[in-house]
């Protein structure tokens, strides 16, 4: 259960918001006790609201956070979600429900869980659906129950006939995992169980998130009949000095196919993915690995780490990811939610925050070492209006516009080639942190091969840009051999200094010397989801502008590195979706 967090500029707002009842819950959870039900005079989003976006998935108003439950049942998608009904800010939460038959266009139904029993009463928190033998969903999520302890709770469908599952009940033998005094389970650590899956012995077994001191864990339990779970003596992994892990994923992928596996797949051509999302510093990492299921243990492989040097989803905005295997098209799907980066005024204001990232489909890398993400085509349905850009030499120092194309709402796909890597910069060997790098080495800095990529959500006068781009540095050990780094500058993306505006970075793993550098960015108001090497480096930035909004809005192919390189692709016009 991923709740509010705040970078060092939002702390700092909080001595302003002590008239708004800021009480800590735990450690950087905050709950703004007058803020939770605070709400728009209008059951509508505010008129020509510049920043609600046009194809990623939110409701009318209100806080969202993480994704829940996420399913295909009968062709039917559903995505649950953590909202607050009454109010921008964290609280109230309950599991709000909408479905979909392409994950682009989504028709919202009544809350399918709320506070309503004991073991939930305080808070219906995350949770995840496993579809049982027969195709029935089953629903585990985390409940709060009247000692404030985190408990877990199981909850069915009410009618099977039903598509759109608009109604669930809760078993009365809830809670069905709980801490007590023999288990010495943490009682405010013990949350957002997994889908299950099945084992070759006939027996359930999931896992949910934890720590003991700070060391996360991710606790196993086992059961025969879904409804009695038995705690085992040892979790399927756990780290040191990692603290809480939230909103595990335990998945299996194919080692030979982009084909995605049910949940309960395992056998010699399969890998696991083991994903946690660390609450000390609200970013989330992924290990590739075995998992030995005779003795329940995953085992990450050589290299694949739970830290700041490891692989992670999104090097920006992403949190509380979530996939699911859809049955209908063998795929799966990763849904992750997207916080603001605008002040809790901001917010209060616009009537909203929070909403989701585009739906990837995750598949393993050719190389084994690492996943690659795309969106999942169904997106393409709104493209209208392409603008090819022809193969063009981008000379160092040039700027060039991208005519015939909305460009607030767009979907840009364009691929980078050099041929002259002379004049490389050599990566100092302590630039070992992307983040860093992207924000020292901004796009208004000048290099050798680099920066060259896109100016998205720029103002005419370039006084506000969203640069996603490319550098290219020679390995320190070996001059044959290159380093590219893709960074999402939003130093200058609105001239409004009270949002965060943080830079974000991620070193890329693809051999420029054969493979041109691809990067696609989705544009859409106030977010820019970029993909870059074909998806397997990806940065989501939350954007405000002032004077790049709507029609004033353009975007831009620049090169402000000393050598040439070459661009071409294609630009698109998003159309608006149909969501809640």
């Amino acid at each position: 259960m991923a709740m509010m967090i705040f970078s060092l500029w939002q702390f700092c707002l909080l001595s302003l918001l002590l008239s708004y009842g800021v009480v800590e819950l735990q450690a950087s959870h905050h709950v703004y006790s007058n803020l939770q039900t605070t709400q728009l005079t209008s059951t509508q989003p505010q008129a020509k609201d510049p920043y609600r976006t046009g194809y990623h998935f939110q409701p009318p108003k209100n806080w969202i956070n993480d994704p829940n439950g996420p399913m295909i049942y009968k062709g039917i998608y559903h995505l649950f979600y953590q909202y607050n009904p009454k109010g921008v800010v964290w609280g109230n939460i309950v599991w709000a429900h909408s479905t979909s038959t392409d994950l682009v266009n989504w028709i919202p139904h009544e809350a399918a869980i709320y506070p309503s029993e004991p073991s939930d009463i305080n808070g219906c928190w995350s949770g995840s659906a496993t579809i049982l033998p027969g195709g029935k969903p089953a629903m585990l999520y985390t409940g709060i129950n009247p000692q404030n302890q985190q408990v877990q709770n199981l909850a069915f469908p009410k009618n099977l006939s039903d598509p759109f599952l608009r109604e669930w009940v809760k078993v009365p033998q809830n809670p069905l995992m709980a801490p007590t005094q023999a288990n010495q389970i943490n009682v405010s650590s013990f949350r957002d169980p997994t889908t299950a899956w099945l084992g070759p012995d006939k027996r359930w077994r999931l896992i949910i998130g934890s720590k003991r001191d700070q060391r996360g864990l991710a606790i196993l339990y086992r059961s025969k009949d879904f409804m009695h779970w038995t705690k085992a003596k040892h979790p399927l992994h756990s780290k040191e000095k990692n603290g809480m892990w939230e909103c595990p994923d335990f998945f299996p992928i194919s080692k030979t196919s982009s084909v995605g596996l049910d949940t309960s797949t395992y056998g010699p051509n399969v890998k696991h993915v083991l994903k946690i999302s660390l609450d000390n510093t609200r970013k989330e990492y992924y290990t590739i690995g075995t998992y030995n299921i005779s003795k329940d243990i995953y085992i990450p492989d050589k290299g694949s780490v739970e830290s700041d040097s490891g692989l992670r989803y999104d090097y920006g905005k992403f949190y509380a990811s979530k996939t699911f295997f859809d049955s209908a098209k063998n795929r799966r799907i990763l849904w992750g939610w997207i916080n603001e980066s605008s002040s809790v005024n901001g917010d209060v204001k616009k009537g909203w925050s929070g909403l989701q990232a585009i739906p990837r489909t995750i598949v393993l890398d050719k190389s084994g070492k690492q996943l690659v993400q795309w969106p999942i085509v169904e997106l393409e349905k709104l493209r209208t209006k392409e603008v090819k850009l022809p193969s063009t030499v981008l000379k160092g120092g040039s700027l060039h516009e991208v005519f015939g194309v909305t460009a607030a709402q767009a979907d840009v796909e364009v691929a980078f080639e050099i041929s002259d890597f002379k004049k490389a910069e050599v990566l100092d060997p302590s630039w070992t942190n992307p983040q860093i790098l992207c924000s020292k080495k901004g796009a208004s800095v000048k290099g050798g091969l680099g920066p060259f990529g896109l100016l998205t959500l720029a103002s005419k006068d370039l006084k506000e840009n969203t640069a996603v781009f490319y550098r290219i540095f020679k390995s320190h050990n070996n001059y044959k051999k290159y380093v590219v780094l893709m960074c999402s500058d939003q130093s200058r993306s609105s001239q409004n200094q009270d949002n965060d505006m943080t830079t974000y970075g991620a070193f890329v793993n693809v051999d420029p010397l054969h493979e041109k550098l691809s990067l696609r960015s989705l544009i859409d108001h106030s977010i820019v989801e970029s993909f870059s090497g074909e998806g397997k480096a990806c940065i989501t930035a939350r954007v405000y502008p002032t004077l790049a909004v709507d029609g004033d809005a353009h975007l831009y192919a620049f090169n402000y590195g000393n050598e040439s390189v070459k661009i071409a692709g294609s630009a698109w016009s998003l159309k608006t979706a149909k969501i809640n």
